[in-house]
């Protein structure tokens, strides 16, 4: 596995590194590779922000077990900051600005000096202003510098026998919410609790609720449309959401795809 050997050579020379670890695959190959090449010098930390959804969390912590990794879960509310919360462009930039804030003061408490994350190279074809203000920040990407996109990480990871290799690209739930809509906690609530439902009920791993205020697009994987199509399940979901203020609930037939909500609206 040569690109594993240039993931984990990537780390030789280094004293010690702070992984930002969210619970995906990416970030989880980072943290592997940190704690082969330097043992307890390589701590990993996860950002708690009431955005991210509890399943990722779940995933953070489970994938920090498996590795064998210190990890450290810091907490604060994106909701707390009026630039995050007014849901613009650059909601993201906003975002990471804050997390690299927190990564830098956790870094100085525990002597740290480099700090890495789980950006790839297919991320930087994508509009990812977040990327930019943890690299202003100067969070450094060993996955982008060892040439890696999505797809290399998944395979390594399977060769590795990381248990996440195949789980889908999750983002934070803010994401579901049209640039231009304020986000709020009651959101997304929401949101995430018909996620879990939606994936509960039909067995599916990919799944979006899109809040567009009274009306909500439900997106899943292509392959996966086809599970939706039982009435019986789909009527339970539907009085589930309309509880929760949906009045209207649509399936986007074109499924998913990441970035579909990168669209202000009036």
């Amino acid at each position: 596995m040569k690109q594993m050997k240039d993931l984990m050579t990537w780390f030789h020379g280094k004293e010690k590194a702070l992984v930002a670890l969210s619970g995906g695959v990416d970030s989880a190959l980072v943290a592997y590779a940190a704690q082969i090449a330097l043992g307890k010098q390589a701590v990993a930390v996860t950002a708690d922000y009431k955005t991210l959804s509890q399943e990722e969390l779940d995933s953070a912590k489970r994938v920090c077990q498996e590795i064998g990794i210190r990890h450290i879960i810091i907490e604060y509310s994106e909701l707390d900051n009026p630039d995050f919360v007014k849901n613009d462009k650059n909601r993201c930039f906003h975002c990471r600005t804050e997390l690299a804030e927190h990564l830098v003061a956790l870094s100085k408490r525990e002597k740290i000096n480099l700090i890495v994350d789980g950006t790839n190279l297919d991320d930087l074809m994508e509009y990812r202003p977040g990327i930019i203000a943890l690299k202003k920040n100067g969070v450094q990407s060993p996955l982008v510098e060892s040439g890696f996109t999505k797809s290399n990480v998944r395979d390594v990871a399977k060769e590795i026998g990381l248990s996440i290799h195949d789980k889908p690209s999750n983002s934070c739930l803010a994401s579901r919410i049209p640039w231009g809509n304020t986000v709020t906690a009651e959101k997304l609530e929401r949101i995430e609790k018909s996620e879990v439902m939606i994936k509960h009920l039909f067995g599916v791993r990919q799944v979006r609720v899109r809040d567009f205020g009274n009306m909500a697009s439900v997106e899943v994987d292509k392959n996966e449309i086809v599970f939706l199509d039982d009435e019986k399940k789909m009527s339970i979901l539907e009085k589930y959401m309309n509880d929760m203020g949906f009045d209207n609930i649509l399936i986007d037939p074109k499924g998913y795809r990441p970035g579909k909500l990168n669209v202000i609206t009036d």
